[in-house]
């Protein structure tokens, strides 16, 4: 489907990203194809100028830069898929993976865990079941004079 007709890119109910500020690379794969791996641009790879976009709330694109830290470069985030023979199967697998990535990195954190300790009763179990396993463990033994 040509760029022109497609919306962009939808994350969730709140966030789509324009077509116009995804860019697309082409290149051979390595993976299965056949005679054809070594002539078809198969491998896509989708880039995304996370810093510069312009559907991002402030808020958003520092959530975006701290937790997706270790995929962005120089502001960019490259998602290559090259899993498919066919370089559409492997742009819309890149998309898809491009979405669920700036979905999950969007969530809000969790709430911290609060500390909590075993309860007597608990205690109580553990040191009952290592008492038995003990006694199992023993019987084993051969007898000793």
């Amino acid at each position: 489907m040509p760029a022109a007709h497609r919306p962009g890119l939808r994350v969730d109910a709140g966030l789509t990203i324009p077509e116009s500020e995804l860019s697309w690379r082409f290149s051979r794969s390595s993976g299965p194809g056949g005679q054809g791996v070594n002539t078809a641009d198969s491998r896509a790879e989708l880039v995304w100028d996370v810093a510069a976009s312009a559907v991002l709330s402030p808020s958003q694109r520092e959530r975006l830069l701290e937790r997706l830290g270790g995929r962005i470069v120089d502001g960019t985030l490259t998602i290559a898929a090259s899993e498919h023979r066919a370089q559409l199967r492997n742009r819309e697998a890149a998309r898809a993976r491009l979405a669920e990535l700036v979905h999950d990195a969007l969530l809000p954190p969790a709430p911290p865990r609060r500390p909590t300790r075993p309860s007597l009763g608990a205690k109580k179990r553990r040191l009952d079941a290592k008492k038995r396993r003990t006694d199992i463990k023993r019987l084993r033994r051969p007898p000793h004079d």
